[in-house]
C-alpha cells in the first residue's frame, strides 16, 4: 500500500446541525500507515533527487525485478546470487533488503519466464491422462461389431426428416404455423368418433347390408361430384349413428341419404337439396321422413361433426410421401375407400392406422423406393411393422375387387382420370410377407417356411 501525504483541510465555514466541522484536528488524527514490509523505492537517478515512489509486490512485478535483475547482472559481472535480489527490497542505500516471502525457482538467464495458472495446470494434467489412454480398439468390441453386422443389426443413419411444408409457408390456408398442432390434436380425438363393433346389437342388419350401403353411397356421392370429404364423413356418421340406434332394415337407405345430406351440408358449398336424395332414392322416403331422420340422427351425435376422418389423415401422408404425384395420391384414396367399404377394417383400425395403412399399401404397388422412411414414419408415428397387417387386409380387397360383385370402387378408380390405378397389378408380394412379428428377428436367424 502506498503511503499517503498529510494533507491539511482548511476549516469550512459550513454549520451542519450546529457543530461546525473540524478539518484541522481530524486530519492531525490520521496518520500514514507503516510499512509493513512490500514497499519498493525506486532507484535514484543521477542529478535528480530520489522521489519515493511505492507500489506492491506483485506476481508480475516480481518477474519484472528478475529481469531487470538478470540484465544488470549480465553487464556489471556481478557474482551475486539473483534469489536475493528477487527475494529483497532495495533500501534507501541501495542495499538489497530481506523480505519474508518465499525464494522462487531462478530458471537459467536463457529462458524465459512463464507463469502457468492453476486452471491451466489441471488442464494440461488431463491432457496428458487423455493421450496416456490406449486409443486403439479392444478384441471384444472388434469382434461385437462384426456380429452386429452379420446379423443385420448394426446401427444405421438415419435419413433426414423432409420439410413437406417448405413449399406452402406463403399460403395462409396451409396454416403452416399450426398444421403439427392440429395433427396432434387430431391423433389424440379420433379414439372418441372412432366406431365400436355394434353389428351385434342390430336385429335386422348386417355387415353384408352395410357393404352395399357404403357400395350405393359410392355412386351418390360420386354422381353429385361432391368433395371428398363429404363421403368420408358420410360414412362416419352411418356407423356412429347405427352404433347407438337399432335401425330396420327398411329405414337403413333413409339412414344413409339423410347422413350424406347432412354431411354436405357441413363439408360443400352448394349442398343437394333433399328432393334430389328422395329422386336418387327411387321416391322410396318422402321428405317428412328424411328431414325426421336427419333431427334423429343429429340428436343422437349430439351435433358432434367435426371428426378426424381417414380422409384428413390421407391429406397429410400423401403430402409426406415423396415424391407426391396424381397416380399416388388416387392410388392411396383407392385402398382407403375399399377399407371404408368393409366393416372389418373400420372396426379393428382407428381412421389414422387407415390412411397409413392406405400409404403404404400404394407406395407397395407402384414400388416406390424406399417403401417407408423417415419421414412417413415421423408424420404417420407409425413404423413399417405397425402397419403390415391392415395393409396386407387392403391389398387383399384389391385382389378380389374383380370378383365382388360391388364394383362401385373398383369402377370410380378405373376411370382414365384418376389414372386407372385400380387396374394396375395388386402387391402379391407384401401377402408372401411373413407376419409383423417376424420381421423383428435378425437377419441372421432362419425365418421358416412362408405362409
Amino acid at each position: 500500500m502506498a503511503s499517503r501525504a498529510v494533507v491539511q483541510e482548511q476549516p469550512r465555514g459550513n454549520n451542519i446541525g450546529g457543530k461546525q466541522k473540524n478539518g484541522r484536528a481530524e486530519g492531525r488524527n490520521r496518520r500514514a500507515l507503516g510499512d509493513i514490509g512490500n514497499l519498493v523505492a525506486a532507484p535514484a537517478v543521477e542529478g535528480k533527487p530520489q522521489t519515493q515512489i511505492s507500489r506492491p509486490i506483485t506476481r508480475s512485478f516480481c518477474a519484472q525485478l528478475l529481469a531487470n535483475a538478470q540484465a544488470a547482472a549480465e553487464k556489471n559481472n556481478s557474482k551475486k546470487p539473483l534469489a536475493e535480489v528477487v527475494n529483497g527490497v532495495v533500501g534507501k542505500d541501495g542495499a538489497p533488503k530481506a523480505m519474508p516471502q518465499k525464494k522462487e525457482f531462478v530458471k537459467p538467464k536463457n529462458e524465459a519466464l512463464i507463469v502457468i495458472s492453476p486452471d491451466e495446470e489441471q488442464k494440461s494434467q488431463r491432457s496428458a491422462r487423455k493421450s496416456s489412454k490406449k486409443t486403439g480398439k479392444t478384441l471384444t468390441g472388434i469382434l461385437t461389431a462384426r456380429s452386429k453386422a452379420a446379423c443385420g443389426i448394426t446401427k444405421k443413419p438415419k435419413d433426414p426428416i423432409a420439410n413437406i411444408d417448405a413449399a406452402d409457408v406463403d399460403n395462409e390456408l396451409a396454416a403452416v404455423e399450426y398444421v403439427e398442432d392440429i395433427y396432434k390434436f387430431y391423433k389424440l380425438a379420433e379414439d372418441d368418433a372412432r366406431v365400436r363393433d355394434y353389428m351385434d346389437s342390430q336385429s335386422e342388419i348386417n355387415s353384408k347390408m352395410r357393404e352395399i350401403l357404403v357400395d350405393w353411397l359410392v355412386e351418390v356421392h360420386k354422381k353429385f361430384e361432391l368433395m371428398p370429404e363429404s363421403l368420408y364423413l358420410t360414412i362416419n356418421i352411418v356407423d356412429r349413428f347405427l352404433s347407438m340406434k337399432t335401425v330396420p332394415r327398411r329405414e337403413l337407405q333413409l339412414v344413409g341419404i339423410s347422413s350424406m345430406l347432412i354431411a354436405c351440408k357441413y363439408e360443400e358449398i352448394w349442398a343437394p337439396e333433399v328432393s334430389d336424395f328422395i329422386a336418387i332414392s327411387d321416391n322410396a322416403y318422402t321428405r317428412e321422413q328424411v328431414l325426421l331422420m336427419e333431427k334423429a340422427i343429429l340428436g343422437k351425435l349430439e351435433w358432434y361433426l367435426t371428426v378426424p376422418t381417414p380422409y384428413v389423415f390421407l391429406v397429410r401422408y400423401v403430402k409426406a410421401s415423396i415424391p407426391a404425384d396424381q397416380e399416388m395420391e388416387s392410388m392411396a384414396f383407392f385402398f382407403a375407400e375399399l377399407g371404408l367399404m368393409h366393416y372389418s377394417t373400420i372396426i379393428q383400425y382407428c381412421p389414422s392406422k387407415l390412411a397409413a395403412s392406405a400409404v403404404y399399401a400404394a407406395r407397395r404397388t407402384l414400388n416406390k423406393t424406399p417403401l417407408w422412411n423417415e419421414t412417413l414414419n415421423h408424420h404417420t408415428g407409425y413404423s413399417e411393422d405397425q402397419l403390415m397387417e391392415c395393409a396386407k387386409l387392403l391389398v387383399r380387397f384389391h385382389l378380389g375387387a374383380g370378383e365382388n360383385k360391388l364394383k362401385a370402387v373398383l369402377r370410380k378408380y378405373s376411370n382414365p382420370d384418376r389414372g386407372a390405378v385400380a387396374l394396375l397389378p395388386p402387391a402379391k408380394n407384401l401377402l408372401l410377407l411373413p407376419p409383423a412379428k417376424n420381421l423383428l428377428l435378425p437377419a441372421c436367424e432362419s425365418i421358416g417356411s412362408q405362409p
